[in-house]
């Protein structure tokens, strides 16, 4: 076969875990080329720019915070199940102060305004806060690093990695799709066959770009609009595309996101999760992990996706009971949103309401607009005014919203009476978030899984292909690997590929392309 290009590592996907994972290969001493079917960044660049670290990183020392990795190892095993092994964890939380300074070292700022209110992502005072359900589990520490930046400021820390490889002589090519792995002797992936908009005309880049940029935004909220809008962008990839192979002398990383906006990949393999916010770029769209299966790659974990219900900020709603239609509580309503909505999908319609009292509604209203970024606020309102139903008395506010009155009036006097003896909750809130619900008239907030322009659920997927935990290589259903297969991120089953909270996802990014790079790019990759 005739190659138009030679490096010894090519990366599919230029997000956080491709871009890790060239700064790792480059830092090894290999030639390296990432691909990009847009212009990089990805899920990233549209993310909070959070990165789960703790064990005493620098930035928790300077906030006065003590934590360490065995604390950091307890909590985040219920979280991640089986999804890695206790020594892959292990080594995760070991190493996450040396890999938020590596970050650091590379550009990526971040700093120890610690956020003093409960709530699913800081405004712009706070960069360090509790990113997940750790306030429900012995020994809690904020361990949710958000890079500092206005807003979400996920562009920030690609735009920063993104800097550092290039630094490193990574060539980045944009506007290039990888469609097929190329094999040679024993099966070992030798390069990679792609289509490419370089060297196409001028306005045809200029409209790829920015049409691809109008489409995302709005796919987030709008998704039939988003896919309008990305037609051109698919046309324009048809029309103009030309072919370009290139050659990996060591190895191909596949770090192309998930599959959220893939339609049919979501129907079967996690059907239920519909009337979610995807979470992501059309570039997520499961080719990754097609790139995989289709040289014999086994999958894991797609039948995970974490779709999020979150009740703050405001933090005082915090402090009310989450029920279904039978009026029996839920869960424990200060866990992380992925938790919360795992629970109400649970539940009978997938309803639930919260049910609050007056002292707890005035106080939320009095924090909206301080504890909140623009697109909270406006979520936040949406829950207090549209979504919310209000009564005299339980009885006449269980009618309103259509739950069983009997239920709630038996789940607000268990939990009441737990409150007002000064026992633990029966769900396990923290006692900081308890307090007795009785002050008229009570208010039952709506929040349902279902589609709402207003309260949408966000949701990614969690599984991908099938690595060895040391290598990063991928891995055949039998258990061997394929020589000269990498996968990292959402491509890849990692570290958050049972559960999420806020942060692990980028964390497990930056963990697996390190790997992923690290042994791609060092003679270790190299074929005998």
């Amino acid at each position: 076969m005739a190659w138009d290009e030679y490096a010894d590592v090519v990366v599919v996907g230029f997000g956080a875990a491709g871009a890790c994972a060239a700064i790792e290969a480059a830092e090894a001493g290999a030639t390296v080329v990432a691909l990009d079917r847009f212009g990089g960044g990805g899920s990233t660049a549209l993310s909070g720019g959070v990165v789960y670290a703790g064990g005493g990183t620098a930035q928790q020392r300077a906030a006065g915070i003590e934590d360490n990795s065995e604390a950091m190892f307890a909590y985040l095993s219920h979280e991640v199940g089986d999804a890695v092994s206790p020594e892959t964890l292990r080594r995760f939380c070991e190493g996450s102060v040396s890999m938020l300074a590596w970050l650091e070292e590379r550009g990526v700022p971040f700093e120890a305004s610690l956020c003093p209110h409960k709530t699913s992502y800081p405004d712009n005072r706070f960069y360090l806060y509790y990113s997940g359900s750790e306030l429900s589990f012995p020994a809690p520490a904020p361990r949710g690093h958000r890079a500092v930046g206005k807003g979400t400021s996920g562009a920030v820390l690609h735009a920063r990695l993104a800097a550092a490889a290039r630094e490193r002589r990574v060539r980045v090519r944009t506007r290039t799709t990888a469609h097929r792995l190329v094999t040679g002797d024993g099966g070992r992936v030798v390069g990679v066959e792609a289509t490419t908009l370089s060297g196409a005309p001028g306005w045809v880049r200029f409209a790829h770009g920015v049409l691809h940029r109008w489409s995302v935004k709005p796919g987030l909220y709008l998704p039939a609009l988003g896919r309008a809008l990305h037609r051109p962008v698919t046309w324009l990839e048809r029309r103009f595309g030309r072919p370009l192979r290139i050659a990996a002398r060591r190895g191909v990383v596949l770090s192309a996101g998930g599959f959220v906006h893939n339609r049919r990949m979501v129907a079967e393999h996690a059907p239920e999760y519909r009337g979610g916010l995807r979470l992501g770029t059309p570039a997520d769209d499961g080719s990754g992990i097609r790139l995989g299966t289709e040289v014999g790659a086994g999958t894991g974990h797609l039948d995970r996706v974490s779709l999020w219900r979150f009740i703050t900020p405001p933090a005082a709603l915090v402090r009310g009971v989450l029920v279904d239609r039978a009026g029996q509580r839920v869960c424990d309503e200060s866990r992380y949103g992925a938790a919360i909505g795992d629970a109400v999908l649970r539940c009978d319609e997938r309803r639930a309401w919260l049910l609050v009292d007056a002292g707890t509604l005035a106080e939320a209203r009095r924090q909206v607009r301080e504890q909140t970024l623009w697109f909270q606020w406006l979520q936040a309102r949406w829950l207090l005014t549209v979504d919310r139903v209000s009564g005299p008395t339980l009885a006449a506010v269980a009618a309103k919203a259509g739950v069983e009155p009997g239920g709630l009036a038996a789940t607000i006097k268990a939990y009441n009476a737990a409150a007002e003896a000064g026992e633990p909750d029966p769900a396990g809130k923290p006692a900081d978030h308890v307090r007795p619900l009785g002050q008229a008239p009570y208010s039952l907030i709506d929040c349902s899984v279902r589609p709402r322009l207003g309260q949408p659920a966000p949701m990614l997927t969690l599984g991908g292909l099938l690595v060895d935990e040391r290598t990063g290589l991928v891995r055949r259903p039998g258990g061997d690997t394929i020589p000269g297969l990498y996968a990292a991120g959402r491509s890849a089953v990692g570290v958050c590929s049972n559960s999420y909270v806020s942060g692990l996802s980028l964390a497990d990014c930056v963990f697996s392309g390190r790997r992923a790079g690290r042994h791609a790019g060092s003679e270790e990759g190299v074929p005998c």
